[in-house]
């Protein structure tokens, strides 16, 4: 006797806005959920750093350190530490309790664009306009790097690591996939300047963003192209892609205002939501749940699914 098939649920897609956040910090560069998503960092032109409250949009902590505008942040798995890298060339580890700065590390000659830690938070990896990765032990005192990667022909904008794989984009057009353990190299050419790199949860796919205002998504094993995203204007700023928690539909902010969403498999565009009326400069997908973060000027907007009957935007 056979049972029919379950309904599929549709898929719920981040397009209430819950709350919006003036950070007071300048320009937000940078806005990224914590590991587990219960809270939200943003990074500031006024050289700071913010922590928050994903629910409430309370400011928990402010970290001041760098001399010059924030550009990335990243939060350990354990929430204990965050790493973020600024204008100013350095690279910073921070207490997330005291709100200390750990470590300042100096090595890079120009902008630090992009910062990340490897999942056991061992090692911070940065990547800069000098065209170089560095990667920095968090235990130890040394104030050297502890490994350079150097084969970009141009500045790094964005990095990933997931386990042993390290995936860069660069300005020179490629995206670069390092498997750390075997030492192993895979270039992809998209030939136009990339903006953002990630990799799809499942760890098959690599997605790329870049200034011919084209998503790209390849297979990582292969490079062969799986699908094209296009519709969004993306020509002058870094701006930032990812997928949604379930590998459903690539996002990519926008400079005419808006997210555009995509439906992964059809290449179709599933929503065009309208944060504002300038860049969307930055923008983070939740870990596990269908919300979204999206940051503009100063201001940083949170969106769900549906519309939260205690949340109002301020």
């Amino acid at each position: 006797m056979a049972f029919p098939e379950p309904r599929p649920q549709p898929v719920r897609l981040p397009q209430h806005l819950l709350r919006a956040v003036d950070c007071q910090q300048g320009a937000v560069r940078a806005v990224r959920f914590n590991a587990d998503g219960n809270y939200l960092i943003t990074c500031g032109s006024d050289k700071s750093l913010k922590l928050w409250s994903a629910s409430r949009g309370a400011l928990l902590k402010t970290y001041s350190g760098h001399g010059y505008e924030v550009l990335d942040v990243d939060g350990s798995y354990d929430n204990s530490q965050l790493c973020s890298c600024s204008a100013d060339k350095t690279v910073i580890l921070w207490d997330v309790a005291t709100g200390q700065v750990t470590r300042k590390l100096r090595g890079h000659a120009g902008r630090v664009n992009c910062v990340r830690f490897n999942e056991e938070a061992t090692v911070m990896l940065s990547g800069s306009i000098d065209g170089t990765v560095r990667c920095w032990d968090t235990r130890s005192r040394k104030m050297e790097p502890i490994q350079t990667l150097d084969e970009a022909r141009d500045g790094i904008s964005s990095l990933r690591v997931v386990e042993h794989e390290l995936l860069t984009g660069s300005v020179d057009g490629r995206v670069r996939r390092y498997d750390l353990r075997m030492g192993q190299l895979h270039v992809d050419y998209i030939g136009s300047p990339i903006t953002c790199v990630c990799f799809s949860q499942d760890g098959q796919c690599t997605l790329s963003s870049s200034l011919d205002a084209t998503v790209r998504l390849l297979d990582k094993s292969t490079g062969e192209l799986l699908g094209e995203y296009t519709g969004h204007q993306n020509k002058d700023y870094k701006l930032d892609c990812c997928l949604s928690e379930k590998d459903t539909h690539v996002l990519s902010c926008s400079e005419d205002g808006h997210v555009y969403c995509w439906d992964l498999v059809e290449g179709s565009l599933t929503l065009k939501l309208p944060v504002g009326k300038a860049v969307v400069q930055s923008l983070s997908f939740h870990p596990t749940e269908p919300r979204l973060l999206t940051a503009m000027e100063g201001r940083v907007q949170i969106w769900g699914a549906e519309p939260d009957e205690t949340d109002t935007a301020e």
